[in-house]
């Protein structure tokens, strides 16, 4: 199973949502896509959490390394 990227997370939480929009689906598909809505927000969530650390890593190192004699 591969990693997918934020950006691919976000499509696939807007199709979610489309799918969420039908008038025909049911309550129990409602709540399954509902779910499965959630845990991809919160997987992308954590990707945008990763790379604020990473950039924050980079800038750290970034001030240091002009600092230094």
């Amino acid at each position: 199973m591969r990693n997918e990227t934020f950006e691919e997370k976000l499509a696939y939480a807007k199709q979610l949502l489309e799918k969420l929009s039908d008038p025909e689906m049911t309550l129990e598909e409602s709540v399954k896509l509902y779910e499965e809505g959630l845990k991809t927000i919160k997987e992308a969530q954590r990707l945008i959490e990763e790379a604020k650390m990473k950039v924050s890593v980079i800038e750290r190192e970034e001030q240091e390394s002009r600092t230094e004699p």
